[in-house]
């Protein structure tokens, strides 16, 4: 079983600075990316702001979604990686404060519907107007927050708390209430994130539709997320963290997941180009259209290469999975890879001339990811870095691959 100095995070650790200050860059960074936008309604700022907002909020549901799915399952052998994971999605009630340039900017990023001159003009949008619109668009936004900080606070708490008890029966029964509370808990993740991908990223051309959207930001969440955990617990042993308790075991099947989940996006994103390539009806090639021109078709390309045919190879060895510096490698393109489909996603709508990476893209991502990191690492330092109570650590601790 792990040692106590294995499971503490080091009250002198030098990783505890990191996470004030880190929220401090974090601050100033995005403050930065605000004041180097000189346009008069600072639309480079919102666009640039949404890109990196939903990158680190879909690190954070990733990481609920392995959560939640690893008590559905009773796994046994995450056990030591999941605390991780809590810590990560319990970042969610900060990420939704800084919702709030998106909220102020929501005119800037989705005047196409939220402008009442351009609504009166178009049919199209006229019929969508149920559903698209600013008071009901602003009522799902602070419930998908609310639920998302809910879930990832109260997960995290239960295990944390579990963590004090001491009968072994009561445990039990904690984890098995655990367990069943997470059935529900996918199925309102499920929902939410899939309506929010549409509110937030697919309403930005509100003409266009794809019923496939929310399993497509799905698939690029928890391959993010799963790249995330592998690349943080080989910075986190290296910095004399969680001691031998996460091993080769571990890490080859974190490489796997991301992998697999790797394949499952390359799956979701081409589904969903073929079968609008197939049809062929104008109204659902137009997203395509303004990607396949204007240097974009480059990011297309990019990311067919580096997002599918790069890491299939280079992740499917099973000793780049097992080796530390060859899986952090893959974990970490892949997370730069995540960047660049959320760019691929948001961007094209804005910068219709072509692709443009400024100062305002590398602020706000570097500042909204150190936010981000620093929640984390400040949650890390308030529990074991791994569920000390958990009924299946010793199944974990001892884990081998077959």
């Amino acid at each position: 079983m792990p040692t106590a100095a294995e499971t503490t995070f080091p009250a002198d650790h030098s990783w505890r600075k990191l996470g004030p200050i880190a929220l401090v860059v974090g601050a100033v960074l995005v403050g930065a990316a605000f004041g180097v936008d000189g346009s008069e309604h600072h639309g480079d700022f919102y666009f640039s702001y949404l890109v990196g907002w939903m990158y680190v909020v879909t690190l954070a549901l990733g990481a609920m979604f392995f959560t939640l799915v690893q008590h559905a399952g009773r796994a046994g052998w995450s056990v030591v990686v999941r605390r991780t994971a809590e810590n990560m999605m319990a970042t969610l009630p900060v990420l939704a404060l800084f919702f709030i340039p998106i909220f102020l900017g929501r005119h800037e990023l989705y005047h196409h519907w939220m402008d009442a001159k351009i609504v009166a003009s178009d049919a199209i949008l006229q019929g969508k107007e149920a559903y698209l619109n600013e008071g009901f668009w602003t009522g799902r936004a602070v419930f998908y927050l609310v639920m998302w900080g809910f879930l990832g606070m109260y997960f995290r708490g239960r295990s944390v708390k579990q963590d004090t008890m001491t009968d072994p029966a009561a445990i039990e029964e904690f984890s098995r209430g655990t367990e069943r509370r997470s059935f529900v808990s996918i199925a309102v993740f499920a929902l939410t994130i899939t309506f929010a991908g549409i509110d937030w990223i697919m309403t930005l051309d509100p003409h266009w539709y794809s019923t496939m959207w929310g399993v497509y930001l799905f698939a690029g969440a928890f391959m993010s997320a799963l790249a995330f955990l592998g690349l943080i617990h080989i910075l986190m042993q290296k910095a004399g963290l969680v001691g031998r308790i996460i091993n080769d075991e571990h890490y080859h099947d974190l490489g796997k997941l991301t992998f697999a989940f790797t394949v499952f996006w390359t799956y979701i994103a081409f589904s969903q180009y073929f079968l609008i390539w197939y049809a062929n009806i104008p109204e659902e090639t137009s997203w395509y259209a303004h990607r396949m021109g204007n240097s974009w078709e480059n990011v297309g390309l990019l990311l067919m290469i580096g997002h599918f045919i790069v890491p299939f190879f280079f992740l499917m060895p099973r000793t780049i999975k097992r080796i530390r510096w060859t899986l952090a490698l893959g974990c970490a393109w892949m997370l730069v890879m995540h960047y660049v489909d959320m760019q691929y996603m948001i961007m094209p709508v804005h910068a219709h001339h072509g692709v443009h990476l400024g100062a305002t893209d590398f602020l706000t991502w570097f500042g909204l990811f150190s936010v981000f990191f620093g929640v984390f690492i400040l949650n890390a330092g308030r529990a074991a870095l791994v569920p000390l109570k958990d009924p299946r650590l010793k199944e974990s601790v001892n884990f081998v691959n077959i």
